[in-house]
C-alpha cells in the first residue's frame, strides 16, 4: 500500500539551533517556542505534509528522561565542555578558528537551554505543532552518526558505547593498503551494547513522544558491522529490525493509528548488505513500510527506481531523495569564492531533481538537508533556500512546463563514502572520434519550451568539436561557448574558470519520461585506425540541461 505522505522535510537535531531562527536575531532575549511555531508554519505553508525530525546524533538532543542527552553536565557557556570536539590546533586550525568554534557551539547548545529552562521539551512541542497545523510528525534515528570523529572518547557528541574501543567497527578502508579511517570507527551492531543502546534511544522516542512515524537513517552512517558481514551477522540485524516493527506496531494499537516504520539508505542494496543490512529482506517480510534510497549529500539523478521496485516489492512506498548539493562540480559568483551547488537555493534544480525521480516511478519526495544554505551561507541569496518553491513539488503533472535545471552526480566528492555512492558516470573524456553514453532522469514537457544542453568541460588551448544527441535526435555540433550557469543557485552565476560550457539546443519533444539516454560525440572525422593516431581527449566535468 503507497502511503499518503507526499512531502517529506527531513531536519536534523540541531540546524534549528545551529542558526538562529528568531524573527529578529539581533534583538536580544532567549530562544522561546516562537522559533518552533514559526519554522512548522513555514513549512506547513510550504505544502510539506510530514515533519521528519531527526533528534539525535549518536546522544538525544533533547531533553530524555532515560539516557544522558546533550545538556547533560553542560553549563551556560562552558567552552571546556565542548573543546573536546575539535582537534588540536595546528596550521590548518588556528586557535582563531578553534575560539570562534568554540562560541559557535556553546550558543548553540545555549539556545537549547533556554528552552530547557523554561520547562519546554522542544521535541514534545514540535510534534505539538505540526498536529496543530496539519503535519504528520515522524522521528529519524541515525543509526552510526560520525560527527564526533574527532575524539570518540571526549566528544560530548558520542554515546557511551562508542567511547569504548571495543564496540568499534575496524574502520577498514576499501584499500587493505591503505590506513584505518577513523571516521568509519563507528559503532559495531555485532556488539549486543551497541544494539542495546539504539534500541533504547528509539524505544523512547516511539513511546515517549507522539509520533506517526520513524524512520531509520541508515544514511548516516551505511556501517553495521565489519565487511564482509557473515550470513548470521545479516540473521542477527534482520531480526533486531523486526524487535524495532513490532515496537511499533504495539505503539501503533496503543495510538488507534497507524504507525509507519521506513529507512533512508544507500541506493546500492548489495553494498549494504556486505555490512549486514538486507532491505530487501526487511520490505519483503513487511518490516518496513517504505524505502528512501539515496547518495551521502550530492543528489541522485539516475537510479533505476522500477529495478529497485522490482527487488523491493509492490507493498513498500519509494521517496526520492532531494539531496544537499546537485553535484560536486565548482561554480563562482560575484565577490564569491568558488563553491559546489547547494541544491535548495534554486528552485529549477528543485523542480528539475523530483520531476524526474517522480517520472522514474517514485510515490512522494523527501527532502534532506534543505535548511543547508542558512548554515552554508557563503552562497546563499537574499532568499535563501526555496521554500517557495516546495509548493506542488510533489505533482508531476503540475511541474511540467515549469523551468526546470537538471544535472548528473559526480564522482570527485567530500565526504560521500565510496563504496555507498551511486555515482559514476562524471567525470569522464572522450577520445578522438569517441562518444561517450549518459543517463539521467527526466519529465516530458508540452510543447513550446526550450531545451538547452550544455556540456561542461575542462579547459584546454583548443575548443573541443563535441556534438549532443538526446534519446536517438540527429546530434547537434552547433555549440555556443560560455562561462555561465544555465541557471543561478544563489549567488552563484559562472562556472569555475577552469570550466568552458558548451551550450546546445535540442528539441524539446525529444525528453521522455522516466531516464533518458544523452550521447556526447567527438567531431573529429579523422578515420585513421585507431593504434596510428594521437589520442585526444576532453574531459568532461558535468552535464546539465536546462528546461525553459
Amino acid at each position: 500500500m503507497t502511503l499518503p505522505n507526499r512531502i517529506l522535510y527531513n531536519g536534523d537535531c540541531n540546524y534549528l539551533f545551529a542558526s538562529d531562527y528568531r524573527r529578529d536575531p539581533s534583538a536580544p532575549g532567549p530562544y522561546t517556542t516562537q522559533v518552533l511555531d514559526d519554522h512548522v508554519n513555514l513549512l506547513a505553508d510550504s505544502g510539506v505534509d510530514t515533519y521528519v525530525i531527526n533528534p539525535c546524533g549518536q546522544i538525544p538532543w533533547y531533553p530524555s528522561r532515560r539516557l544522558d542527552h546533550v545538556l547533560t553536565g553542560y553549563t551556560r557557556g562552558d567552552a571546556d565542555f565542548v573543546r573536546p570536539q575539535y582537534p588540536p590546533t595546528d596550521e590548518t586550525f588556528t586557535e582563531e578558528q578553534l575560539q570562534g568554534a568554540l562560541k559557535s557551539c556553546t550558543v548553540m547548545l545555549d539556545r537549547y537551554l533556554d528552552l530547557r529552562e523554561q520547562g519546554v521539551d522542544w521535541l514534545a512541542y514540535m510534534t505539538g505543532a505540526c498536529r496543530r497545523r496539519g503535519v504528520a510528525p515522524w522521528a529519524s534515528v541515525r543509526m552510526n552518526d560520525a560527527h564526533g570523529a574527532n575524539n570518540w572518547e571526549g566528544s560530548f557528541f558520542n554515546c557511551p558505547p562508542q567511547k569504548d574501543p571495543r564496540l568499534r567497527l575496524q574502520g577498514r578502508p576499501l584499500n587493505p593498503r591503505q590506513p584505518v579511517e577513523k571516521y568509519l570507527t563507528v559503532g559495531n551492531y555485532a556488539c549486543r551494547e551497541v544494539r542495546d543502546y539504539y534500541f533504547a534511544v528509539i524505544e523512547e522516542l516511539v513511546e515517549d513522544y507522539d509520533f506517526d512515524g520513524l524512520e531509520l537513517d541508515w544514511l548516516r552512517m551505511p556501517l553495521c558491522c565489519n565487511p564482509p558481514a557473515s550470513a548470521d551477522d545479516v540473521e542477527m540485524m534482520t531480526d533486531w529490525h523486526r524487535q524495532i516493527r513490532e515496537l511499533t506496531r504495539r505503539q501503533a494499537r496503543k495510538n488507534g493509528r497507524p504507525y509507519v516504520l521506513g529507512v533512508r539508505v544507500p541506493a546500492r542494496l548489495g553494498a549494504l548488505r556486505t555490512h549486514g543490512l538486507d532491505v530487501e529482506a526487511w520490505a519483503r517480510q513487511g518490516l518496513v513500510d517504505y524505502v528512501a534510497p539515496s547518495n551521502f549529500w550530492q543528489t541522485t539523478w539516475d537510479i533505476p527506481y522500477d529495478r529497485l521496485r522490482a527487488r523491493l516489492g509492490p507493498d513498500v512506498t519509494l521517496y526520492g531523495v532531494v539531496e544537499g548539493a546537485p553535484n560536486w562540480m565548482f561554480a563562482r559568483g560575484e565577490n564569491t569564492p568558488d563553491s559546489f551547488r547547494l541544491l535548495t537555493l534554486s528552485a529549477e534544480l528543485m523542480r528539475g531533481n523530483a520531476a524526474g525521480k517522480l517520472a522514474s516511478g517514485v510515490d512522494g519526495i523527501e527532502f534532506f538537508n534543505f535548511f543547508c544554505s542558512v548554515v552554508v551561507h557563503k552562497n546563499a541569496s537574499k532568499e535563501g533556500s526555496r521554500y517557495d518553491a516546495i509548493e506542488g513539488i510533489a505533482d508531476l503533472d503540475a511541474l511540467r512546463g515549469q523551468p526546470k535545471h537538471y544535472t548528473i552526480q559526480t564522482t570527485f566528492n567530500y565526504w560521500s563514502p565510496a563504496f555507498f555512492e551511486h555515482a559514476g558516470q562524471l567525470p569522464t573524456c572522450v577520445e578522438t572520434g569517441g562518444w561517450r553514453r549518459f543517463e539521467l532522469a527526466m519529465c516530458r514537457e508540452p510543447a513550446g519550451l526550450e531545451l538547452t544542453v550544455q556540456i561542461v568541460v575542462e579547459r584546454s588551448d583548443a575548443i573541443p568539436d563535441l556534438g549532443v544527441s538526446l534519446n536517438g535526435c540527429w546530434p547537434s555540433f552547433a555549440a555556443e561557448q560560455t562561462g555561465r550557469l544555465l541557471f543561478p543557485t544563489g549567488k552563484l552565476t559562472h562556472l569555475a574558470p577552469e570550466y568552458l560550457g558548451l551550450n546546445y539546443r535540442l528539441p524539446i519533444e525529444a525528453i521522455q519520461d522516466g531516464l533518458n539516454e544523452l550521447v556526447v560525440y567527438d567531431g573529429d572525422e579523422n578515420r585513421t585506425p585507431y593504434p596510428e593516431r594521437q589520442v585526444r581527449q576532453t574531459r568532461i566535468i558535468s552535464v546539465e540541461l536546462a528546461v525553459k
